[in-house]
């Protein structure tokens, strides 16, 4: 780490900015402790300060977690998803429960790389190598649920992804210098908070993040593209069924009254509990940075306007990839009510009822066979969706938050039927990528015209380039500044499904 980097992330440290929280931790040589940036307790001196890019690498170099500030309860990094090297790509499929359900081994395999080659690449990049990185992300799980649910403590350790209660109470002893009976008990329930447990599988927490946050926009999106039977939203709910690896599950996300977000979630599988909870974060941008993003926008004239209308707006993710792509084929060139119309005849037809009555959406394979029997439009691009999900269902396609955007979009690029917008708009929406800009859109267009900036793809996507890295974001208030929808004319695409 260069000085003027070091000088940087102590002035971050000394002013408490909550801003930093997530985006590195600091570890104090005189105390053995790493804490988050907005540590409360007196800032060390700078020649006792190293700073880590992950907690994993502060445990790595011999740390244990501050038990006032507890650093594992930050937001995580956005820059995971700002970058796509491949360091970022293993972190995000980390999180989504990788390691656990394929080993290292796996890991690298979907990353190119041999497991020896991986190791040494996370070790020099992050400090700390796959097991360690995936032991901090159990770490991490573990008290999440310890503090925010009552599961009881072996639930909670298979739930995080251990292999035993054992390995999960020496882990949080090791990690937070605690049982997993004294960290519970530190936890403050705020008045009105509801309990969790009682049932297998169930939770009910706080989902942290950086404010300022557009739940509304959030919510208002989803409540768009609702398809009934398999999700469900309202002005500050978003509830669906989804297809986990270890049978069907249901999640929540509501904001509470006092802002808040919190998720409830039941899966059929203690294991699937943490990858759930970052598809819950994905699908709703939580790790994202707001302030740097809004710094950068308002930085221009044209967007000061919106920003300050709308701080804090979040471009929505995926629930699954697979599912992503074709709801991307479907919508394009309608709208997105027709979209919803169609998409919803195919979850009522080809989709799986779950044991609670919920509609699961269908899979890849049962589109690739029957599709063609239930979906409307040219035959071209009827066959190109069938053909999508073929190519998913037998893996000659892959789709994951951990492909490299490059070599996803060319993929994409490469099937019959998909053109640049639905691939960018995949890589949007699935990898979390910020740097996404859609000029065909029409939405973008009248958006773009209705804030005074040029509607004609050449110019807007030239003008579009000054806001690199968040050209996402940019997106996200184009579609929101959209004034109505232009006249149906044909076009790459008509509005985002």
């Amino acid at each position: 780490m260069s000085s003027t980097e070091h000088d940087e992330r102590y002035r971050a440290i000394s002013a408490k900015d909550t801003r930093f929280d997530g985006q590195f931790v600091t570890a104090v040589r005189s105390t053995g402790i790493y804490c988050r940036p907005s540590c409360p307790a007196r800032t060390p001196k700078p020649e006792n300060v190293t700073f880590y890019p992950t907690s994993a690498a502060a445990h790595e170099a011999g740390y244990r977690a501050c038990k006032r500030c507890l650093p594992e309860a930050a937001p995580g990094s956005p820059a995971w998803n700002v970058r796509g090297d491949a360091a970022a790509r293993a972190m995000r499929l980390i999180a989504a429960g990788v390691v656990e359900q394929e080993g290292v081994p796996g890991l690298a395999r979907r990353l190119g790389y041999s497991p020896r080659h991986l190791t040494r690449l996370l070790t020099g990049e992050l400090g700390a190598g796959p097991l360690a990185l995936a032991r901090a992300h159990r770490a991490h799980t573990a008290r999440m649920l310890l503090v925010g649910t009552d599961l009881p403590i072996s639930e909670v350790a298979f739930s995080a992804g251990f292999a035993s209660i054992r390995q999960c109470n020496d882990t949080i002893r090791e990690v937070f210098e605690m049982t997993p009976g004294e960290l519970r008990a530190k936890r403050r329930r705020s008045p009105g908070t509801p309990s969790s447990g009682g049932s297998q599988g169930a939770i009910d927490l706080l989902l942290p993040h950086r404010t300022p946050m557009d739940a509304d926009g959030v919510f208002a999106w989803m409540a768009a593209r609702a398809l009934p039977g398999v999700e469900s939203a309202t002005a500050t709910s978003f509830a669906r069924h989804l297809r986990m690896p270890g049978g069907p599950a249901h999640f929540e996300i509501r904001q509470t009254a006092e802002g808040q977000l919190r998720l409830r979630a039941t899966v059929t599988r203690l294991a699937d509990l943490a990858p759930l909870v970052s598809t819950a974060r994905r699908l709703f941008d939580l790790d994202a940075d707001p302030a740097a993003v809004d710094e950068a926008l308002s930085g221009h004239p044209e967007l000061a306007a919106l920003v300050t209308a709308l701080p804090g707006i979040r471009v929505p993710g995926a629930a699954d990839p697979h599912e992503m792509l074709i709801r991307a084929m479907v919508g394009q060139q309608i709208t997105v009510a027709a979209a919803r119309t169609a998409l919803t005849a195919l979850a009522e037809q080809l989709g799986e009822r779950t044991p609670d009555g919920g509609l699961l959406f269908p899979t890849m394979a049962a589109i690739a066979e029957h599709g063609a029997e239930v979906l409307r439009g040219p035959a071209a691009r009827i066959r190109a969706i069938t053909g999508a999900a073929a190519a998913l269902a037998d893996g000659s396609l892959t789709l994951t938050v951990g492909d490299d955007a490059v070599a996803q979009r060319a993929a994409l690029l490469a099937m019959p039927g998909i053109g640049p917008w639905t691939a960018d708009y995949v890589r949007m929406r699935v990898l979390g990528d910020p740097d996404v800009f859609l000029p065909g859109d029409v939405a973008v267009r009248a958006g773009a015209a209705a804030s005074g900036l040029p509607a004609d793809p050449a110019p807007l996507t030239a003008w579009a380039a000054r806001v690199a890295p968040w050209r996402s974001y940019l997106t996200a208030h184009l579609w929101r500044a959209a004034p109505v929808r232009p006249p149906r004319r044909r076009s790459t695409a008509k509005e985002p499904s």
